[in-house]
Formats: C-alpha cells, structure tokens, sequence
C-alpha cells in the first residue's frame, strides 16, 4: 500500500446522505484543503429519512440535516456543498441523477472525484452497505466515466458551457481493497468536529469520538504514523 501524497489541486466528494463525508474522507479533506486544494461536496439526498420516529416531518427533517452538513463544510472547508434532492432511501442509480451529477462535475471540474467504493456490499464487520451508499457510488463512477468526459452525454449542457471534463482519478473510500493511505495525525480532530455538527444523527458523540480516533489510530499504527485513512485508488488518466 502506497501513501498517497499526490492531492488533487480540484476534487469532489460525492456521497448519498448529509454526513457521509464526514464519516468517510473527512480528515483526508480537511489536510488537503488545509494544503491549497479545493474541494466540492455533492450529497445526493438530503437525508430526509434519517430519524427514528415515523410522524417526523421530512421536509423539517432535510432542511435540518443540510443545516448541519452546510456547518460542518465550514468546518472540513469545502468551497461549495451541492444538494441534489433525490429521496433518501429510494436512490437510484439512474439517467437522471446521472445528469445532476455530470453537471456538477463539469461545472466543477475536479482533478478526482472521492466516493464509495461500489463493489462493496458487506463489510467483513458484518455492516451492509447501505443501498443509498451504492447507488451514489455507481452514479458517481458511471457520471465520471464515461459521461463527464463524453462530449456527446448530455450534449445539452454543452450549450449551456459545459464542456466535457476528464476526471484523472477515482478515490474510493470505505474500501476494503485499499491500496494507497494518507497521514491524518493533524486533522482527525476536524473531522470529529464536523462529526459534532450532526446533532440529529450522533447520539452518543462522545462513544463516536473515541471510536474515530481509535479507527484512525489503527490505520496509522499499521504505517507509523499517528492517525491514517485509507482509499482504493482507480487511475482513469
């Protein structure tokens, strides 16, 4: 496993719900922003099925939860966080949502696109990636490739300025075919931070905090640093 310290000067996250990014890439984020890039975050719903009780309002319930992801963007400091309104829950990997995302790529036009890693569907902890997870991921991946750098996918939003845009890498996260890892010692605390501003999602943020930083720490003992994430790499360029 190689260490990644080839940051995208442009990226874009591109995940299903509010907090996924900061449960994912987020202190990997934060070093390369802190560094000089630029970084977009795209959330494909807006979480609106993200709470316990039934009776919840999911309109109260989706302007809450990008509240909270708009304020923990501060936090990461991403330069824009885009929501493009799909349901929670019924997310589906189609034409559609296919579109929405190649226009934010090619309005964007990053240098990689970070998103879920597709191919994993039970994690050997036992989680399932969540259906919304892989829906985002394959949208993301088949968005980037071929249709973002396809001048004929979408020939409308040429018209608009559009051009087509080749992304050069995919950087998928929560992997278990990781190949490359990026030292977080500085910025684990940033992404609990980020954490922090879910007030709707994390009950228990003290329980969260020392769960991250012991994921962070056991990346990091394996390539002696203090705290490490770690991504599959796919090189598109």
């Amino acid at each position: 496993m190689e260490r990644l310290d080839d940051r995208p000067a442009r990226f874009m996250v591109i995940v299903a719900h509010p907090d996924d990014a900061d449960f994912g890439p987020a202190a990997t984020v934060a070093r390369w922003i802190d560094e000089g890039s630029v970084g977009y975050l795209v959330c494909c719903t807006s979480g609106d099925a993200g709470a316990d009780d039934p009776a919840t309002d999911p309109l109260e319930l989706a302007r809450r939860r990008e509240a909270e992801q708009r304020a923990a963007a501060t936090v990461i400091g991403y330069s824009e966080v885009t929501f493009l309104h799909r349901p929670d829950g019924a997310l589906e990997n189609d034409l559609a949502l296919r579109e929405q995302l190649v226009r934010c790529i090619r309005t964007a036009r990053p240098d990689a696109v970070l998103t879920f890693d597709p191919t994993l569907l039970f994690h050997a902890d036992g989680y399932v990636q969540h259906t919304d997870h892989r829906a985002a991921a394959m949208a993301a991946v088949d968005a980037v490739y071929p249709a973002a750098r396809n001048p004929m996918a979408f020939p409308h939003l040429a018209t608009e300025g559009l051009a087509a845009h080749t992304v050069g890498r995919l950087i998928l996260f929560w992997t278990e075919q990781a190949n490359a890892w990026v030292d977080v010692s500085a910025t684990v605390e940033r992404k609990i931070a980020a954490l922090r501003e879910h007030r709707s999602q994390v009950r228990e943020p003290e329980e969260l905090e020392a769960r991250i930083r012991g994921w962070a720490a056991e990346e990091g003992t394996a390539h002696g640093v203090e705290g490490a994430e770690t991504f599959r790499i796919i090189a598109l360029d």
